[in-house]
């Protein structure tokens, strides 16, 4: 019972080791299969992570190589644009220029035309001339009695002494037509020039002043050693005098626009009062560009006054420079908008384009607020400047035969040369009228001061002054002397365009009455 017990006990202890056993088995598999389920989830997780970002990956690479697609299709219609402006550009060009060469053309085919028109009149004289001169033997012949060798020789000597007398007639004329010509000419290129080049022709249109708060300032403005004034002058390209004269500073230049830059920073620097080389280039600066806005402006202003739309912005801007430029003591842009005007009237009095005249008047001097480096007159550089803002045809021409230059080919051309004209033939703006009365009582001061005068009246608008001496106290011998020394004082102390005259009067009466 006791074996018995034992091998019962002993197979119930196996069995349940072998369940145990199982058990344990059965456990492990079932945690390996979490782990591995676990392991399978994590390695689909990772895969999907992988997976998303391959594919950003893919789409990031993608979106740049569109963009870099799409910006390379754009340069090539960026290039093929260009391309195509600049055939057309060549297109109008040649176009131009076949324009030319059929003006050519023609011109050579009418000068030709002219030349067989000429030989067939010498031909036809010389027929004449022939029969004439047949007439005149057998007259001769006849009357005198002379054999046909003699009447030749008298017949060469009166023809010869009558082509000598019409060739001195023709010569005479033509040399007195070409002197007048060739002085016209003269004048014109003198006149040009002095308008191109704004030569010192008068100190008002050279200098301006500014005023200052006080002589401070000056000391100021000139800077340690002078390097604000030098900073100030190599910045604006003007000259800037100082000297005692209180509470003024004056700027001098040809350059109307440059010292039309400077007179506007000076009085921006006088007012802020830091005045140093970095501020004063950085307010020149600014004010380089107001003025570059308000010239663009003023031209803006010009052709919406006048009605006249689509003008290039580079003709518009010249305009506006026009209007810092003078002639023969006239604004240039008022001239300008004058000569506009009165072409318009003209063109509608012969029911002709009125916009059309109005638009090549506006533009006529446009060729002087050009730089001088441009060769040829104001005329021919204004036309060349309007065919390449794409003007019309008309204006063109109108621009380069308003002096003459070029024969006119429209209408619009004669009537810009008459409304040119009509414009220079009014009285010259001198300035406003304070000004005008303030020069003349600088004259009549100037005049008066001197000892002896009696009175000075400045008349003609100034173009004269006429001094009345004491008779007592001047002679006639000291009338001629005086009157120098006032025609000398006047130049040193005033400037003017034109002559002034200066007429000394002395004049003694004796007046009795009889009772």
């Amino acid at each position: 019972m006791d074996a018995l017990s034992c091998a019962i006990a002993g197979l119930a202890g196996a069995g349940a080791g072998y369940a145990l056993r199982e058990l344990v088995a059965r456990l492990r598999v079932g945690s390996a299969r979490e782990q591995a389920q676990e392991l399978v989830e994590a390695a689909v997780r990772e895969g999907e992570t992988r997976a998303a970002q391959a594919r950003t990956r893919l789409e990031a690479e993608l979106e740049a190589r569109r963009r870099e697609a799409s910006e390379r299709e754009v340069a090539r219609e960026t290039e093929l644009a260009a391309a195509a402006a600049a055939a057309a550009e060549r297109e109008r060009e040649l176009e131009r220029r076949l324009a030319v060469v059929a003006q050519q053309e023609a011109f050579a085919q009418e000068t030709r035309a002219r030349a067989e028109q000429g030989e067939a009149l010498v031909a036809a004289r010389e027929k004449q001339l022939e029969a004439q001169l047949a007439f005149e033997r057998k007259e001769l012949e006849r009357i005198g009695r002379m054999d046909a060798k003699e009447a030749e020789e008298l017949l060469l000597t009166r023809l010869a002494r009558d082509v000598q007398a019409e060739m001195a007639t023709v010569v005479v004329r033509e040399v007195a037509r070409v002197e007048a010509e060739v002085d016209e000419r003269a004048r014109a290129a003198i006149l040009v020039a002095i308008q191109r080049l704004a030569v010192e022709h008068t100190a008002d249109h050279v200098v301006s002043t500014v005023d200052i708060p006080n002589d401070e300032m000056k000391g100021r403005i000139i800077g340690r050693e002078g390097r604000n004034i030098r900073a100030f002058e190599q910045a604006t390209g003007v000259d800037v005098i100082i000297d005692d004269t209180p509470g003024v500073v004056v700027v001098s230049g040809f350059d109307c626009l440059r010292r039309e830059v400077a007179r506007r920073a000076m009085e921006k620097l006088t007012i802020d009062g830091r005045i140093h080389p970095a501020r004063i280039e950085e307010v020149v600066a600014a004010t380089r560009r107001e003025v570059s806005e308000i010239v663009l402006e003023t031209g803006r202003a010009a052709c919406y006054e006048l009605n006249v739309h689509g003008v290039h912005p580079k003709l518009v801007a010249l305009l506006g420079q026009l209007q810092y430029r003078t002639s023969l003591g006239q604004n240039i842009l008022e001239h300008s908008v004058q000569v506009a005007q009165i072409a318009g009237l003209l063109a509608s009095e012969l029911k002709l384009d009125r916009q059309l005249a109005r638009r090549a008047g506006l533009l006529h001097d446009v060729g002087k607020a050009a730089d001088v480096e441009v060769d040829g007159s104001h005329a021919r550089a204004g036309a060349d400047l309007a065919r390449r803002c794409d003007e019309p045809a008309e204006v063109a021409n109108a621009i380069a035969a308003h002096h003459g230059e070029v024969p006119p080919e429209t209408p619009y051309a004669i009537l810009v040369q008459i409304a040119n004209q009509a414009s220079r033939a009014r009285p010259a703006r001198q300035g406003t009228l304070d000004a005008f009365i303030e020069r003349m009582e600088k004259l009549e001061t100037l005049a008066g001061q001197f000892e002896g005068v009696a009175t000075a009246h400045a008349i003609r608008a100034g173009r004269e002054v006429r001094v009345i001496v004491d008779p007592v106290a001047i002679s006639d011998e000291r009338a001629v002397l005086l009157c120098r020394e006032i025609a000398r004082a006047i130049k040193d102390a005033l400037s003017f365009p034109n002559e002034l005259r200066v007429t000394v009067l002395r004049e003694s009466r004796a007046v009795e009455y009889s009772m």
